[in-house]
């Protein structure tokens, strides 16, 4: 067997373990109280949004014209911000909900064009997505799934990249604060509080992506921290708690990292990078981990060029 022909049978073995086929010694792992079953990924290539199959490596297209997909907590429903163009090439700007057993697509937000969108994040129990809006990026707002109806939970600075705790009581984003520059902060959404998690090591670092681990109590973020001077895949995952102490970086070497995301069950970390013989960094395959991150394996199969953002669907 040929390298590359040992390579993929080592990823494969991956994607049995990280999607729940694998042989009994990891089946018959104690499962979490939720009892949560991990499903296929969803990439978010931009003009539409990809799933990849548990065991499988060919992505189908699920959405088209669909960007910064996301999957309700149930695995049931994906939210997604439109790329479609109007007859006069004038973006038509809303949010829509994807039901993945019927098919049925229903409109959560539709604005004038002008008014932007950034990536939903759903609350623990499905009932609301949070997303940033506003011209500036300015706003950060939850929306009734059920009503559409929308509540402000905190505005006045730039911001990027929520995503919900699992407990239900915060939400991390990227934040540029007028006074301090570019940081990460944990919004407390009983008090209304945003606190400051993390702030760069020097001007000009590179990071954002965040995302809470499983237990809630660290966020995983990528950041070119170690490796300023590289001038490409430079970037490592690093965590803190969410007090802002204890940073710590995550994967060994320099690497292109986007949009780590927990499997539903808690076990595993994906991102979007690139594999050391893609010559560019646009996105590339999926790399996933252990949630201790002791050993990573690529998923193998299509590039996903200039993707924006990877999920991890819960199985129906």
């Amino acid at each position: 067997m040929n390298r590359r022909a040992l390579l993929r049978t080592a990823a494969l073995t991956g994607v049995a373990a990280a999607t729940g086929l694998a042989a009994t010694s990891t089946a018959g792992a104690a499962a979490p109280a939720a009892e949560a079953v991990n499903g296929p990924w969803l990439v978010s290539v931009g003009w539409g949004v990809l799933q990849i199959e548990p065991g499988r490596t060919t992505p189908r297209e699920l959405l088209p014209n669909g960007d910064h997909a996301k999957t309700s907590p149930d695995g049931r429903y994906v939210a997604w911000v439109n790329t479609a163009r109007s007859g006069d090439g004038s973006l038509e700007p809303f949010v829509a909900v994807y039901d993945r057993i019927t098919g049925q697509k229903r409109t959560l937000l539709a604005d004038p064009f002008g008014v932007r969108y950034g990536a939903p994040t759903w609350s623990p129990d499905g009932t609301e997505i949070a997303l940033v809006t506003g011209e500036n990026h300015d706003r950060l707002i939850a929306v009734d799934v059920a009503t559409g109806g929308t509540r402000v939970l905190v505005q006045g600075h730039s911001m990027a990249d929520p995503d919900w705790s699992r407990d239900g009581s915060m939400i991390v984003l990227r934040w540029h604060s007028r006074s301090e520059g570019p940081q990460l902060r944990v919004l407390e959404l009983t008090t209304g509080t945003a606190r400051r998690l993390y702030t760069p090591g020097a001007p000009g670092e590179l990071f954002g992506s965040p995302v809470f681990m499983p237990d809630s109590g660290r966020v995983v973020f990528r950041t070119d921290r170690w490796y300023p001077d590289l001038e490409s895949s430079n970037h490592s995952l690093a965590s803190v708690r969410i007090g802002g102490t204890g940073l710590k970086r995550l994967t060994g070497e320099p690497r292109f990292y986007l949009s780590p995301v927990f499997s539903p069950d808690g076990r595993y970390c994906a991102a979007l990078s690139v594999p050391p013989e893609n010559e560019y960094p646009d996105g590339g395959n999926i790399i996933v981990s252990t949630s201790g991150f002791g050993e990573q394996w690529w998923i193998p199969g299509d590039e996903y060029d200039d993707s924006t953002r990877l999920d991890w669907a819960r199985a129906l």
